[in-house]
């Protein structure tokens, strides 16, 4: 949440939007002042007048900050090389009121690495949510969706949102359950 030491920003252009936690769209036109509560994973998530937003990484700018840069593998890349990056890409998910990434949360279940008919390589990650009523859901599952489509050689990534098993804090990393306060 905002604090003190929370950086001022200002929207210099109109920007889509993500309304916090309700997960739905919405636009803050040029001139919005608020302040950015989190930046991780290369998104920002940004109070302003009483609310908070995520701002996508494509959307940097608006704010005054860089995009995330582009992914490099090389074109013969083998699969452990593809799978090290998806799960790399995993670590940059965020829920944007929680600074934990989604792996040491525990929310990704199983990444498995494919072929599509046409010989194209596909990802297929089964995940879930804290809690199934989550309004971010489908915002996460969009962010997991992109980050793993930005990888070189990937051009296909299937989410499936799972509730079975349902998550509980005992799939929380050592680190993550320091970082929320549950060690």
């Amino acid at each position: 949440m905002y604090s003190r030491s929370s950086e001022p920003v200002s929207f210099s252009r109109d920007c889509t939007v993500v309304l916090v936690p309700q997960g739905e769209r919405v636009t803050l036109p040029a001139g919005s002042v608020g302040y950015i509560t989190q930046a991780l994973g290369g998104s920002f998530t940004v109070f302003v007048e009483g609310n908070l937003f995520r701002i996508a990484g494509e959307d940097a700018d608006a704010i005054g900050k860089e995009a995330p840069e582009a992914l490099a593998l090389s074109e013969d890349a083998g699969d452990d090389e593809v799978e090290k990056l998806v799960w790399e890409q995993l670590r940059t998910c965020f829920d944007p009121e929680i600074p934990v990434n989604i792996v040491e949360l525990g929310l990704v279940y199983t990444v498995e690495l494919g072929r599509r008919d046409d010989g194209e390589r596909k990802v297929d990650v089964r995940m879930t949510l804290t809690a199934p009523a989550c309004g971010m859901g489908d915002i996460l599952v969009d962010d997991v969706r992109s980050k793993v489509e930005r990888i070189p050689t990937v051009v296909e990534a299937d989410v499936e949102l799972v509730f079975d098993p349902p998550w509980n804090q005992s799939m929380m990393s050592e680190a993550a359950k320091l970082e929320t306060g549950m060690l």
